[in-house]
């Protein structure tokens, strides 16, 4: 309920048109329904108590949230307000009524109002109240639709149910949607068929498109584009088959992503990822503000594909100040310039920052103090790491070690490190690395807790996920370069499997795993796994992509299996032999019982890695890294 205090003009007009509503409706109620005498005796009785009445109605109306609704967006809420304001108004009325009989103060007659005149009351401040509402609605509803129709918007088809569809159009009412004008609606549910959604017609169902577009164009209305609402993505709608057909008919397709994160309604190109996947994970948005809201937050490798995510994410859960750490001058200048054009968020700034130089990242995150850091900085390309190991201790390993050490020092209330399925049983450098970043945070999550003896202290958490569509280095934009070249698409094996996520379902997982780890905090669970569904065929996927392009495989293009490269393996896992699995209850997040040596044990490796990377010793590198994970010997090819 808004303060009379942060009242605007606005809010008092529509105050003053509230009152004289009411003071009309009891007036013409009172002039309705007596005459002659019978309306002379009454009115002086009636000119009193009016002030009082009305500025009794005042208070319903601010109470009933009238007074603050915009008359532009009058829908069905604001309906039961009016309802429910009439109704307290007349039952005023009639308690007015039985005081009046019982006292006799109106000296006029024993019922100074009378039944007939209540009830006359009650739909005369129905109609008061909505009448100019409804007008100015219906105006401005108008007023968009022309709008639509002149600004040389497309004639469109909308796909999905009419809940989705009615999205689209209040979009398109309200402004948010422009240059799109739907003229019938394709449900693939039967109970929609013949149906009519703000006066938009359902003309059949998804099968029925290339039916649809003929009949409009044999009517001088061609349709130009097709929006799919999340609801055509569905299985049971076949979205891959509707894609490919609106790619035959030459028609522009669009969708509009989900709204549940509370994003504004908006079309966008449909990816080709959006068709590869199960249906995502549902998020409790209002769970992960509560960590975030307020909070001051450090995000390591903002510049890179999780990182500028997960930077988005936290701006949009309401974070206060976000420090974006990055040593990519573009990357780095990219994601804060994207940052710095939302409306609103957090204060944003962005440092220059190689998380190798300790002492850099230690004064860094000691001068902002961060509330919580989520670190993606990493070397993650498998092929590059087998061949410069180096380069992979030194980032993943070392800058890891750095970065807990700093929020730590820093007094962060949480750590959370983005790591990898390639980290269990690992078989790659990259894998091996993140183990061993793993372990370190494991251990020194485990030595706080002990210090803590029971009272809050940090937390340092890891995640795990699979490949994230689109990041790069993902095999999604490789297929597509290649077949935008002609082909061939190149795949290492026919049996080669891997598990997918979008970009924002991975990252807001992470931040609910962060959720989970310190509300209430589970000292028992420092390693999170995202549930990444049902693992993925590549060559299946490379075919599936060919088909969306309007190709087909082995005749326009030919995929061509070039082999396992080194630290490749067929099949990912996500949990190792030697870790016990626990069900936290959090839906699209697993999680594993801490499994490391002590810290104590861990520094000797760091020492003799340091030393070793200092005299370039692949050899000492290997046997240190082959000690610390000794299933990465047994698995390594």
């Amino acid at each position: 309920m808004t303060r009379l205090s942060q009242f605007t003009l606005r809010n008092f007009l529509i105050l003053a048109h509230d009152a004289l509503a009411t003071t009309f409706a009891l007036l013409a109620s009172f002039y309705l329904r007596f005459e002659g005498s019978l309306l002379t005796d009454r009115l002086p009785h009636l000119l009193r108590i009016l002030p009082w009445f009305v500025l009794f109605s005042i208070v319903v109306s601010y109470f009933s949230n009238l007074t603050t609704a915009k008359w532009r967006f009058t829908s069905l809420p604001d309906a039961v307000n009016i309802l429910r304001v009439a109704a307290v108004l007349t039952l005023a009325l009639v308690v007015l009524d039985y005081v009046y009989f019982f006292t006799g103060a109106a000296s006029v007659s024993p019922v100074f109002l009378g039944r007939v005149t209540i009830i006359l009351f009650f739909f005369l401040e129905v109609f008061a109240l909505s009448a100019l509402r409804l007008g100015y609605r219906y105006f401005r509803y108008s007023r968009t639709r022309l709008h639509a129709r002149s600004d040389n918007a497309a004639p469109a088809l909308l796909v999905g149910r009419t809940a989705d569809a009615e999205v689209v159009l209040r979009g398109i009412e309200n402004g948010a949607i422009k240059r799109l004008w739907p003229v019938g609606v394709l449900s693939p549910s039967v109970a929609d068929r013949g149906q009519m959604i703000r006066n938009i017609p359902v003309v059949g169902g998804v099968d029925d498109i290339e039916a649809v577009i003929r009949d409009f164009e044999s009517r001088q209305r061609p349709i130009k584009r097709v929006v799919m609402t999340p609801s055509a993505f569905e299985p049971d709608a076949h979205p891959e088959s509707l894609l490919m057909r609106a790619k035959r008919l030459g028609l522009m397709v669009s969708r509009l992503p989900s709204l549940e994160s509370g994003d504004a309604p908006r079309l966008t190109n449909v990816a080709v990822e959006d068709l590869l996947l199960r249906p995502s994970q549902k998020i409790d948005y209002a769970r992960l503000e509560t960590l975030v809201k307020g909070k001051s937050v450090i995000v390591t490798g903002g510049g890179g594909s999780i990182g500028a995510e997960i930077c988005e994410r936290v701006a949009t859960f309401g974070a206060a100040r976000l420090l974006v750490m990055e040593n990519s001058e573009p990357a780095l200048y990219a994601v804060t310039e994207a940052l710095s054009a939302r409306d609103s968020g957090p204060e944003i700034e962005g440092r220059i920052a190689d998380i190798r130089d300790r002492e850099r990242i230690t004064r860094l995150m000691s001068e902002f103090k961060p509330d919580i850091v989520f670190h993606a900085a990493a070397l993650k390309h498998v092929p590059i790491l087998e061949r410069d190991w180096s380069e992979g201790v030194k980032t993943n390993i070392f800058g890891s070690v750095n970065v807990a050490d700093a929020a730590r020092a820093a007094g962060a209330s949480a750590m959370v490190m983005i790591s990898t399925d390639k980290a269990i049983e690992p078989v790659s450098m990259l894998g091996l690395t993140k183990r061993f970043a793993e372990m370190y945070c494991q251990a020194l999550d485990h030595d706080l807790m002990t210090e803590a003896k029971g009272r809050a202290h940090m937390r340092l958490i890891s995640v795990r996920f699979g490949n994230v569509l689109a990041s790069n280095g993902s095999v999604v934009p490789k297929f597509k370069a290649q077949i935008e070249a002609g082909g061939p698409i190149t795949v290492t094996h026919p049996d080669m499997v891997r598990y997918f996520m979008t970009i924002r379902e991975a990252c807001d997982l992470v931040i609910t795993a962060a959720t989970h780890a310190m509300t209430p905090a589970r000292p028992d669970v420092s390693v999170y796994v995202l549930n990444m569904g049902q693992p993925v065929k590549i060559v299946d996927l490379a075919e599936r992509m060919i088909r969306l392009s309007g190709l087909q495989p082995g005749v326009d293009i030919e995929i061509v299996f070039s082999g396992i490269r080194a630290g490749e393996r067929l099949n990912e896992i996500l949990f190792a032999s030697q870790e016990p699995t626990l069900e936290i209850g959090v839906a699209g997040v697993m999680a594993a019982k801490p499994n490391q040596p002590p810290m104590s044990t861990l520094r000797k490796w760091l020492a003799a890695l340091e030393d070793a990377i200092e005299r370039d010793d692949r050899v000492t590198i290997r046997a240190v890294l082959q000690d610390a994970v000794p299933e990465f010997g047994s698995n390594a090819a």
